[in-house]
This record gives structure tokens, C-alpha cells and sequence, in this order.
């Protein structure tokens, strides 16, 4: 056996100490064979090698099956960060930072200054040197165009409401209604993008919506019960739409032209389904809602991309372009006679 096979078998073995030392529940057996892609019987050989090792190994049962887990912890030796780890947590708090998510940015930085702060003061010492290197190395892509400021009392009332399983109350404006209406909403969870949302059910409503928390007045937990229904899955529910903006979700079926060579490397929705053409051509399909979110990312490919499927979708694309044509088209208006050099 090569010394680089022994040395793969060790750091597995090391990886599935530390998923056992950090979930509650355990492992089964299935589980840690498809974490590692091997077979049920050499996961057997790793949870005997990791019990042998490890005195907090225990074994619980669950219904037909049997648990996995390590009690107790791990050694600081077991659990330090690598510098690789900690420049992308730099960098995920870069993200969010630019990207007007402040609070959760803010979250982040408290949590890399407690693992650097648990480090010890040679490890620390060490990896410094490493960190800055790396961290002027990475930047993030600016993300262009306007972005809703996410309030952190807002993110927190929320937080806490959906841990508590309450409804909150909150006012909402409407083009009618500048000053709002109060809105008692049933919170099922978050979603982030360019902005940050609540997907919530309105009290007497049958089904979830998006509501934006910067545009959220007042918000406040109320004493009533409240939380998403059995089953509910946010990703699930994210995943319906090719952004944020809920509608039905249709079959979408594009197709790129042979020199468009990024569009294979790129995943346009988690359900796609991709296949090559015999002209060259890739043909990219999913299911999901969001046409005009899905015609503002598509216009950015140009005459590279085909709308084949549905109709409605190249409709849309086909109106959103004479409508900015015609803006484009209209003569630029002059300056007024007079008004130069006035503030």
C-alpha cells in the first residue's frame, strides 16, 4: 500500500471522528458509506477503527437501525482549523458585507474571532502569516446594481420567532397604501439574495409568500403560536423558482449555441437536466418559476441562447427587449435653456 493511500485512509478516518463528534444524532452506517463513497463494509472497517480510537464512541439504537456518535468532544489537536478553512470564512464575511447582508456579516466576524481566540497562541502565531497571504490573495466580485440594506433588529425579531415557532406582526406598504397594512404572518423561514425575504403565510391565507424585510415596519413577536406546516421544506420551496420571485413553475428548455463553452459548466437551477446536441449545441432543461428574473439572466447571453420552451417565457423575453429598445430609441432631452450653472 502506497504511502499516499495510508495517508487518505487516516484523514478519512480523522473526518469521520470529527461528523460523529459534531452531530447530536449520530450516524448510521449508510450514512457514513455514502459520505465517503465506499461500500457498507469498509464503513464498517472505519467505525471499528474510529471506536478503538475514540473512548466517547457510542452506539445508539433508532427504530430498526443503529447510530453512531463520539460524546464528549474532540482534543483542540483533532478540531483546529486550517488556514484554508478560515480564508474562506474572510471571505464568505467579505460577501455578505458587499453584498448589504451586514448583520449576518456581523455573525460571521463573531465567529471567526472565537475560533481564532480558542486557538492556541503558537497555532495562532503560525497560521497568521498564511492568513494574510491568502486574504490579499481573494477578493470578492463587486455585485453591481442596488441591493436592500438587511436591519439587523429585523433579522434578529425574525430569528427569534421562527426558533420559538410564534407568528410576528408587522406593517407592510403597498402602492395604494404608502403607510401600510398591518400583517400578522406565520414565519416559515429566510431566504437570501440580492435581497433578504420572509417566507411567511398571512393569517387567514392559505399559502406562503415573500415578504421583504426591509420594507417591514414595526415588526414585532406576538404570543400566538405559529410555524411552518409538517413536512415544509425552504429549500424545497426556493428551488421553484429560477430566483427569489414565486409563480407556478413551468418547464423551461434552452439551448446554447457550440462556442457558448461556459454554459456546460455553469448550473442554471438544481433540477436541470443537460444533454449535447448533434449540431454542437447544448440543451439545458428544468422546471421552475420566475420567467422574468429568467429573461433578465438570459438577455446577458445574447444571440448564444434559444428559448425553445414555453412559449410565454420567449414572449416575455421578446417584449422585454422592444420595450428597452424603444426607451433606448427615444431622443435624449437637452439641457434647458438657462438653467446651466445653477444648483
Amino acid at each position: 500500500m502506497s504511502d499516499t493511500i495510508r495517508l487518505e485512509k487516516t484523514a478519512n478516518l480523522l473526518t469521520l471522528a470529527q461528523l460523529l463528534a459534531a452531530s447530536a444524532e449520530g450516524m448510521t452506517l449508510d450514512q457514513i458509506a455514502g459520505h465517503f463513497s465506499v461500500n457498507r463494509r469498509t464503513a464498517e472497517r472505519m467505525r471499528d477503527a474510529v471506536r478503538d480510537l475514540f473512548p466517547g464512541f457510542e452506539s445508539v439504537v433508532d427504530g430498526k437501525q443503529r447510530r453512531f456518535r463520539i460524546t464528549g468532544g474532540l482534543g483542540a489537536f483533532f478540531i483546529a482549523p486550517s488556514v484554508s478553512e478560515l480564508a474562506e470564512l474572510e471571505t464568505a464575511c467579505k460577501g455578505l458585507q458587499q453584498a448589504g447582508h451586514h448583520p449576518r456579516a456581523a455573525l460571521l466576524r463573531a465567529l471567526q474571532t472565537k475560533i481564532t481566540a480558542a486557538l492556541r497562541d503558537t497555532t495562532r502565531r503560525k497560521m497568521a502569516t498564511d492568513m494574510e497571504a491568502l486574504c490579499r490573495a481573494e477578493a470578492i466580485a463587486r455585485h453591481v446594481g442596488p441591493h436592500a440594506i438587511t436591519d439587523e433588529a429585523t433579522l434578529q425579531v425574525l430569528r427569534e420567532a421562527l426558533i420559538a415557532m410564534t407568528r410576528v406582526r408587522f406593517s407592510y406598504p403597498l402602492a395604494d397604501r404608502p403607510e401600510g397594512y398591518v400583517r400578522t404572518v406565520v414565519p416559515y423561514g429566510l431566504l437570501f439574495g440580492a435581497n433578504a425575504y420572509l417566507v411567511g403565510r398571512e393569517a387567514g391565507r392559505p399559502d406562503a409568500v415573500l415578504w421583504r424585510l426591509d420594507r417591514m415596519r414595526g415588526l414585532k413577536m406576538t404570543a400566538q403560536a405559529g410555524g411552518p406546516p409538517e413536512g415544509f421544506n425552504l429549500d424545497a420551496y426556493a428551488a421553484r423558482s429560477f430566483g427569489t420571485y414565486q409563480e407556478p413553475p413551468v418547464r423551461v428548455v434552452l439551448r446554447f449555441a457550440p462556442e457558448a463553452t461556459e454554459a456546460a459548466r455553469m448550473v442554471f437551477h438544481p433540477t436541470q437536466e443537460t444533454r449535447r446536441l448533434e449540431d454542437g449545441r447544448l440543451e439545458v432543461s428544468f422546471v421552475a418559476g420566475g420567467k422574468l428574473e429568467m429573461v433578465h439572466h438570459l438577455f446577458t447571453w445574447g444571440t448564444m441562447v434559444e428559448i425553445v420552451e414555453p412559449p410565454e417565457l420567449r414572449d416575455l423575453m421578446i417584449s422585454e427587449l422592444k420595450a428597452a429598445l424603444a426607451g433606448h430609441e427615444r431622443p435624449t432631452r437637452t439641457r434647458t435653456r438657462g438653467t446651466r450653472g445653477k444648483n
